[in-house]
């Protein structure tokens, strides 16, 4: 009698070899749109005849060319599809799935589902695979368990008697495992996955989604999701597959272009822009904050992560940021831009070869001329009309100048005739002709005026920020936040200084963009209908905010650990508080998920106990070795450890990184490991990619990663001595998934002091 295992080998077998008839087929199918393309536009050159010397000709012409337009776009979009479904097959041919389902619906027979990354049928209504995304696989990651399962469907929710759920492990069609589990997943399938050695470049989790990440999944109600997950959870995995089943679900309606993530740093996004490739999806626009300001503002240098962390904020100016992250502050800034529509605003004048063509009081005159409806776009641009008629009345006067007709009497023919350009030259006179011509000849002169008053040159946004901050004691209680005048007064002092230089902060570059974004009445990037944060607990409140009005018709999801609060500390347990403030209470959604799935147990309880009140941190039950700790009172001691700890991890295949805090340390440590002969490689910005071998990372860009084996560089009492610390050791240390080694140059860091002996050892 056959196994389960043969029986379901057999069945497999069965599908590979349709699936490989299809890609045959759909090979054809390819290769034969993409031959009807060529035809098409083959015939398009040889036969379409350009007739444009009558109207009925002219509209002839243009019928013809836009039918033989929709032929190629049709032939284009088969083509895309045909490559779409044959990408699927191919992928389903090494894998074709991963999960059966068997279950009954009230009055029906049994009905079984096999699971995959891709639907796959050899008839209308024989499905052989369905997407791990299709209504009726959430009956797979759903279900606690056998027994009655409640689903959603297009048409409502449906209940079922889930009966079997069988979990195979494949590789290149063929069965290794198959478990059969009453559980969401069982949990020797997930040891499996998770036993296994990291790489550069995060893997899917569809085949191991588990219940409460699969609600975070297919949400699709909610106008903002927020996910706080403990590190190694699973909440950027999951996202990511949200994404997937966003573009599956309204196919057609929605497009990856329509879909933006913030992440952390380049280096995360290097690290993830495999997974949505992978299940046959285009990626979104993945940029960091730093990249969507910078890009906003190309004559200012905006601060970098490593400024940012490396920076040393005296008291004063930390109490000052806390204002300038505040909601108080995003709504004394939009208060502050109505108030411009009666006065305040701030204008430069614009120049011609270095003499005023416009005054600044001119403009300031006609932008208050205007009754109080004008609002801010609308005053912008009745003001942009006003001065493009002043300068037509300056063109028309400068023509018929004596100036202008001994200019154009001087050109040459081939100046001439750029003059004349496409226009008839049949004029009803010669003084109509030197009219047209001077006109020309003046608007060429006069065309860099014209373009600074569409591109609304006459603005001065960094004079209208430092007004802004100079209006900000009336505008907020600086009390409130413990700062006195004379302190705001030097910080204003302090921008001011920065402008000059061509820099703006981190913690500026928000409200300037905010505010020039109100003077300008921009309604923000209304196409985009998705906006995924991730480590949201290193923004502000005001970043949000401001997010939230630069995609106004968008849906957030918002995913963080809070205890990873690397630049906003303490202040990143407000933000829920004022996320309340943006959204809709009725249609948002908290999904909190514990699990710590990325380390063993023995990690996880090692990490946890660095916090203090810590958001909650459960392990998952697998089991490695302890975390170990190497206290030496010699430098070379700790890099002959170093080294000693990087055999034995390249003997057993682990990838290894090397954290070190600061990107100077990080320089020092890879300059002495190369000295020892080790091969490594420095990350030293976040727009490097992420190669194989043993990486040396400064702490601040370690986010979001997860590596075989840490060691942590250098964790004592000089580098890791203040409590504000804290959330920075367990960030490091969390990153590791099988191994977990500190070294320790001199005493041992005070925040480890809570850790339980038990969960550690210590190396001699």
């Amino acid at each position: 009698m056959a196994t389960i295992k043969e029986t379901e080998q057999k069945r497999m077998d069965a599908v590979v070899a349709k699936i490989k008839e299809a890609q045959v087929k759909e090979g054809k199918t390819v290769a034969k749109v993409e031959a009807d393309s060529k035809t098409i536009k083959d015939d398009f050159s040889k036969n379409v005849r350009l007739k444009t010397s009558t109207y009925s000709g002219m509209m002839e012409t243009a019928l013809t060319v836009r039918q033989q337009q929709q032929l190629l776009q049709e032939r284009e979009s088969n083509l895309n599809q045909a490559k779409r479904r044959l990408e699927t097959l191919e992928r389903l041919e090494h894998k074709p799935y991963f999960a059966r389902i068997d279950f009954t619906e009230e009055g029906e027979s049994k009905e079984v589902a096999y699971i995959g990354l891709g639907t796959f049928s050899d008839g209308p209504d024989n499905f052989l695979v369905y997407d791990w995304r299709a209504p009726i696989s959430s009956i797979y990651y759903d279900g606690q368990g056998l027994g009655e399962v409640t689903y959603l469907t297009p048409d409502g929710e449906r209940k079922v008697n889930l009966e079997l759920k069988r979990q195979f492990m494949v590789e290149d069609g063929q069965i290794l495992t198959v478990f059969d589990t009453d559980e969401t997943l069982g949990d020797q399938m997930l040891l499996e996955v998770l036993g296994e050695d990291s790489d550069i470049k995060m893997k899917s989790i569809v085949t191991t989604i588990q219940r409460e990440q699969n609600k975070i999944i297919r949400d699709t109600k909610s106008d903002l999701l927020f996910v706080q997950g403990a590190a190694g959870s699973g909440k950027t995995s999951a996202v990511l597959q949200r994404v997937a089943y966003l573009l599956y679900q309204y196919r057609g309606k929605l497009k990856s272009s329509q879909v933006i993530l913030f992440s952390p740093n380049q280096l995360f996004n290097d690290y993830i822009d495999q997974v949505l490739p992978e299940m046959g999806e285009h990626n979104m626009v993945q940029m960091t904050f730093y990249q969507y300001s910078q890009r906003r503002v190309p004559n200012l240098r905006v601060e970098t992560l490593q400024e940012r962390f490396e920076k040393v904020e005296a008291p004063a100016t930390q109490k000052i940021q806390k204002l300038k992250d505040s909601l108080e502050f995003f709504k004394a800034t939009t208060r502050y831009a109505r108030s411009l529509e009666t006065q305040g605003l701030r204008v430069r004048p614009i120049k011609l070869n270095g003499e005023v063509f416009f005054s600044k009081e001119t403009i300031k005159d006609i932008y208050y001329s205007f009754n109080e409806n004008y609002h801010l776009k609308v005053r912008l641009s009745a003001t942009r009309e006003a001065l493009i008629k002043k300068l037509n009345k300056r063109i028309n006067k400068a023509a018929r100048s004596e100036r202008v007709q001994e200019a154009i009497q001087g050109l040459s023919k081939q100046q001439l005739d750029q003059l004349y350009g496409d226009h008839s030259r049949n004029f009803k006179s010669g003084d109509a002709e030197m009219d047209f011509l001077g006109r020309q000849f003046v608007m060429r002169e006069f065309s860099t005026v014209h373009k600074k008053i569409i591109k609304n040159q006459f603005l001065s946004p960094r004079m209208q920020y430092l007004a802004f901050l100079k209006a900000v004691p009336r505008l907020v209680n600086l009390a409130k936040y413990e700062v006195s005048l004379a302190e705001w007064q030097a910080h204003v002092e302090a921008v001011k200084a920065d402008f000059k230089e061509k820099k703006v902060s981190l913690g500026d570059v928000t409200a300037f963009l905010y505010l020039f974004d109100l003077v300008c009445g921009r309604r923000g990037e209304t196409e985009m209908r998705h906006v995924f944060v991730d480590e949201i607990q290193d923004y502000t409140a005001y970043q949000l905010a401001y997010l939230k009005f630069s995609f106004p018709n968008a849906k957030f999801t918002l995913l963080g650990d809070l205890n990873q609060a690397i630049f906003t500390g303490e202040n990143s347990h407000s933000l829920l508080k004022e996320l309340g403030t943006m959204f809709d209470k009725e249609k948002t959604s908290v999904v909190q998920l514990t699990k710590s799935y990325r380390s063993t147990q023995q990690i996880t309880d090692f990490t946890k106990e660095v916090l203090i009140n810590g958001e909650a941190v459960t392990a998952f039950e697998r089991a490695g070795e302890k975390p170990v700790i190497f206290q030496t009172d010699s430098q070379a001691a700790m890099l002959s450890k170093a080294v000693q700890q990087l055999a034995t991890n390249d003997q057993e295949k682990l990838t290894t990184a090397i954290i070190g805090k600061t990107l100077a340390e990080c320089e020092a440590i890879t300059a002495e490991l190369k000295a020892q002969g080790q091969e490594v490689t420095l990350i030293r910005t976040e727009n490097q990619r992420l190669v194989p071998g043993t990486l040396v990372v400064p702490s601040y860009l370690a986010k979001g990663l997860e590596f075989d084996a840490i060691i942590m560089w250098d964790a004592n009492a000089q580098n890791y001595g203040d409590d504000s610390q804290r959330q920075l050791v367990y960030t490091i240390c969390s990153r590791a998934m099988h191994r977990l080694t500190i070294l320790c140059h001199g005493q041992l860091s005070p925040l480890f002091a809570n850790v339980n002996p038990d969960h550690y050892q210590l190396s001699e």
